[in-house]
């Protein structure tokens, strides 16, 4: 499905190659995004034009602004999980040295009101991490690294 969404005057390209897959994978402005839903996909409607479209708004964990990452050592490629969109951390669920697996919630972040929770893309050990409760990050800011085993 693919759809172009505005936001604050900014206007981004979107596809999302399976809203019932987990992680749903959105493509925005040709960057990847892997998204974990709490909850069930939202019921797909018609529209007047007869195309699909979801009843619900757009996925939560799009970004709110196309700024740059921060230059992180070793983070390309890495196990450095980045903040998908700007935020407050309302929870860190892990600390350095502990064991985690794929998918398991490794933070919890709250952007426009919602809590989105961040996923381990890989299983390893957090051998880092850069973040605490209550902290502001921007769109792509390092929050942690897990390192695979």
């Amino acid at each position: 499905m693919k759809m172009r969404v505005v936001i604050e005057e900014t206007a981004y390209n979107v596809e999302i190659v399976d809203l019932n897959a987990r992680p749903v994978v959105a493509i925005v402005d040709g960057e990847r995004f892997e998204v974990w839903p709490e909850s069930s996909p939202a019921p797909v409607v018609g529209s007047l034009d007869g195309r699909q479209a979801p009843a619900a708004s757009a996925p939560a964990a799009l970004p709110a602004s196309p700024a740059p990452a921060p230059s992180v050592p070793d983070a390309a490629g890495s196990g450095t999980v980045l903040a998908p969109i700007p935020g407050v951390i309302l929870a860190v669920r892990v600390k350095p040295g502990e064991q985690v697996t794929a998918g398991q919630e490794v933070c919890v972040l709250e952007a426009m009101k919602m809590q989105n929770s961040i996923r381990a893309k890989q299983s390893g050990v957090v051998s880092a991490v850069y973040v605490s409760d209550g902290q502001h990050v921007k769109h792509h800011q390092p929050l942690m690294v897990i390192k695979s085993e």
